[in-house]
């Protein structure tokens, strides 16, 4: 397995503000890597800007194990309906919406897998929105739940609403040599110190590396995948930790480097037969990239007015409150002209890191605060309320202004062009959003929050990306299988988040651990069976 970035271990994450969220400790120099991205000038056309200038980081967990290592673990299977998008709610003008070549029972038993060995803890609650299981519960118990869980609970009760609790790929009791959760509540943004998060790294790739029969290295750039007159995979080159040149080859390939890398790294390997890049005849590598649509919103809760709550232990910082709605997962409204797909409210608390949090307070109504005003605010702040936030989860609709390119300039360090983003979106994903986001508020009011807000937004979430190698039966219009191997080389596999040519209105990461165990199994079937599996195979990391 080869990983551009370094091989982190739990001793390596430790809470820090500035390493983690100020700085590029865990993610690339932007001046040595960067990205363009591309947004609406609002005049009908397109301009880029590079990340260096804009800060705005692209880079999500590039070490061994991936963004795994950095997420917040909040784990939801996808849905039937997702499956099937186009069929159930038609064609939406302007979108490249398609059906999944596969369906929530093909991947059924692999979320079933995933409990297990990457580890999930949580409780099932039945509800009329609950996706169809094999299982009766999660193999681990929930993590801890700070008090507020239940006023969101009692408030969806008298709402004719049901809350749930959310499965978090956060172990709640020990497994193996990862120890339990210990609650200190930085996760989102984090690495986590104990084992406990179901990172590739932590869950998964400690274990194969214990085998025997698993080799990372680490701090090795691929640059290319060369291919023959054929179009057959020739080697793997890439740059080593010492920048010397390096080439591998195998029986079979698996690129796995996220959306935006992934793309970037076929669309780099052109070659006598891939011309246009490696696997790209058809124009597709790239295209129909995906994010997730929604917005956010937040509530005060001083605890002056609810010292029931601080009785119960509302201050408590470590417990997580794990619960979210699914009531308008599909939503049948006059307003959209019958059904169309809705999403996911998903309830946290604001991030704990004090550097942010004490940025949004330095703003009065006459400017700037300072001296005992500032300090007045911040004590007030940080001391006498707590911040409940909603995060939305909708559909990001595929669209032709939403893909991966080149750019025909600027190069990383290795002389490699730097991938080139456009996020474009639908004006559908505004309206679902704000129509999920005026529930949100309403929820949060109903619960007796201050100040309470919700709102959409067009703005893509880096964190949470997939297509760009969409998978399918019509090689015209996919870049996979429905296996997802590639239809122009038989022996090369794409396992994150690329194949997905739709999102969910959930987190991604569930769908994209459960596939990578299905395609395992198929790769398995190509070697020949579970006794020579693995030996020979070899895995890429841009």
């Amino acid at each position: 397995m080869l990983e551009k970035g370094p091989w982190f271990t739990d001793r390596d994450f430790y809470k820090d503000e500035i390493a983690c969220c100020r700085r590029s400790t865990y993610t690339p120099d932007l001046k040595d890597e960067r990205h363009v991205i591309e947004d609406e000038d609002g005049k009908g056309g397109w301009v880029g800007e590079t990340t260096t200038d804009s800060g705005w980081d692209w880079w999500n967990g590039n070490c061994v194990g991936g963004s795994s290592n950095l997420m917040s673990g909040f784990f939801h299977r996808m849905k039937p309906v997702d499956f099937r998008l186009l069929s159930t709610f038609g064609a939406i003008e302007g979108a490249n919406i398609v059906d999944w070549p596969i369906s929530y029972n093909d991947l059924e038993p692999y979320y079933t897998k995933v409990e297990s060995v990457v580890g999930i803890s949580g409780r099932v609650v039945k509800h009329p929105y609950l996706e169809p299981r094999s299982t009766k519960d999660f193999p681990y118990p929930p993590t801890r739940e700070n008090p507020i869980s239940q006023l969101i609970d009692e408030t969806c009760k008298n709402m004719d609403l049901h809350s749930f609790p959310v499965a978090r790929a956060i172990l709640s009791q020990p497994k193996g040599d990862r120890r339990s959760c210990e609650y200190s509540g930085y996760c989102g943004s984090y690495g986590c110190s104990s084992g406990a998060k179901g990172s590739s790294r932590a869950a998964l790739l400690n274990h194969a590396v214990k085998t025997g029969r698993c080799e990372i290295r680490a701090q090795s750039k691929v640059y290319r995948i060369a291919s023959d007159n054929k179009g057959r995979i020739t080697s793997v080159d890439y740059y080593d930790a010492d920048d010397n040149k390096k080439s591998l080859d195998a029986r079979i390939y698996v690129v796995a480097c996220q959306a935006v890398e992934t793309s970037r790294l076929l669309l780099s390997s052109t070659g006598p037969y891939h011309k246009n890049g490696l696997a790209n005849r058809n124009g597709q590598v790239g295209r129909n990239l995906v994010f997730s649509s929604g917005g956010s919103g937040q509530g005060d809760f001083p605890y002056n007015k609810f010292e029931q709550l601080v009785e119960q232990g509302i201050k408590d910082k470590g417990p997580f409150v794990n619960r979210a709605i699914q009531d308008w997962y599909v939503i049948d409204d006059e307003s959209f002209g019958g059904k169309v797909k809705g999403g996911t409210i998903e309830f946290l608390y604001r991030h704990p890191n004090a550097i942010s949090r004490a940025n949004t307070q330095k703003w009065g109504d006459d400017g700037l605060l300072w001296g005992q005003a500032l300090k007045h605010r911040l004590k007030s702040y940080f001391t006498e309320a707590r911040y409940l936030r909603v995060e939305i989860f909708d559909d990001w609709t595929p669209v032709d202004d939403c893909f991966i390119t080149l750019d025909p300039q600027l190069k990383d360090k290795w002389g490699s062009p730097v991938a080139r983003i456009r996020i474009g979106y639908h004006p559908h994903d505004m309206k679902i959003g704000r129509f999920m986001a005026e529930r949100s508020e309403e929820i949060l009011k109903r619960m007796g929050a201050e100040n309470a807000y919700a709102s959409a937004s067009p703005s893509p979430p880096a964190n949470l990306m997939a297509g760009g190698c969409r998978f399918g039966t019509d090689p015209e219009s996919s870049v996979l299988d429905p296996d997802c191997r590639t239809h122009e080389v038989e022996n090369l596999f794409v396992t994150d988040g690329s194949f997905m040519p739709t999102g969910g209105s959930v987190p991604f990461t569930w769908t994209i651990y459960a596939n990578a165990f299905r395609v395992a199994d198929r790769i398995v079937d190509q070697l020949g069976g579970h006794k020579i599996a693995f030996q020979s195979a070899a895995s890429t990391s841009m």
